[in-house]
């Protein structure tokens, strides 16, 4: 059974959701003209986004971060998306002196060793490409929605990021079953991976398929503690720097 099939269906308010979004791209693009990227996950709800922005022909960059441990399917999505859409990927990766340095001192499975190594990790494979990604812009995009996790909850349509850039996520509102009818009703390119549930796709070593009955972020870094489950990309004063007392290079 695939994701369409099991997630997508016609909720109360859904045409006038799409609207709302479109409405914040839009003046997104036209506030931050020429200084705004969506920062794609390339997951279900950044592949909504990218649709509609080339649907809608908005001047807004899409990239991604390719962290050297995503699975291929989901690099597979970077030329469906460059093909069908007709947008170019910005691919980023992270500093390979970096990586190999990190990987030396403290081995491929660190990730699981502790909570200070995980975070290590993702700090040397994402938010340092990251900050390179935003390097000139005044804002970005994402796929945050308030449904994904309780430490979400909360996410606005817009908000200052910790470098005073502004950090849209128009989809906040949207719920799973809305991110699946759309996906099902233009024919959006998605991750299989979402057939084999996993709502939320990372890094291959730290996701895996959930259970019936489990939150959605679940398959994320399941080893640790709920609340821990963020790599630092959307948590304000995230400290790259760290990562030199752990084995990546000074």
């Amino acid at each position: 059974m695939s994701a369409i099939d099991l997630y997508a269906r016609a909720t109360e308010g859904f045409d006038g959701r799409v609207a709302h979004t479109v409405a914040v791209l839009q003046s997104a693009a036209s506030e931050h003209a020429g200084r705004i990227v969506q920062a794609t996950s390339l997951g279900a709800e950044d592949m909504v986004i990218t649709d509609l922005i080339a649907r809608h022909g908005l001047p807004i960059a899409v990239a991604t971060l390719e962290t050297g441990k995503l699975h291929l399917e989901t690099m597979a999505l970077i030329p469906r998306i460059e093909q069908r859409c007709g947008l170019k990927v910005e691919v980023y990766q992270p500093a390979a002196e970096s990586v190999v340095h990190f990987v030396n001192t403290n081995g491929e499975r660190a990730m699981y060793e502790s909570l200070e190594l995980r975070k290590a990790c993702c700090a040397i494979r994402k938010l340092e490409p990251l900050a390179r990604m935003l390097a000139g812009s005044s804002a970005w995009v994402t796929g945050l929605r308030r449904e994904q996790s309780d430490t979400r909850g909360g996410v606005p349509f817009s908000e200052a990021d910790d470098k005073g850039r502004i950090k849209f996520n128009p989809l906040a509102d949207w719920s799973w079953a809305d991110v699946w009818h759309y996906i099902a009703t233009r024919d959006v390119p998605y991750n299989p991976l979402h057939d084999e549930f996993m709502p939320s796709i990372g890094c291959a070593p730290c996701t895996r398929a959930i259970a019936v009955g489990e939150p959605f972020r679940a398959g994320r870094w399941w080893w640790e503690d709920e609340k821990a489950k963020e790599c630092g990309l959307h948590v304000k004063d995230a400290p790259v720097s760290e990562v030199s007392a752990l084995g990546a290079p000074r």
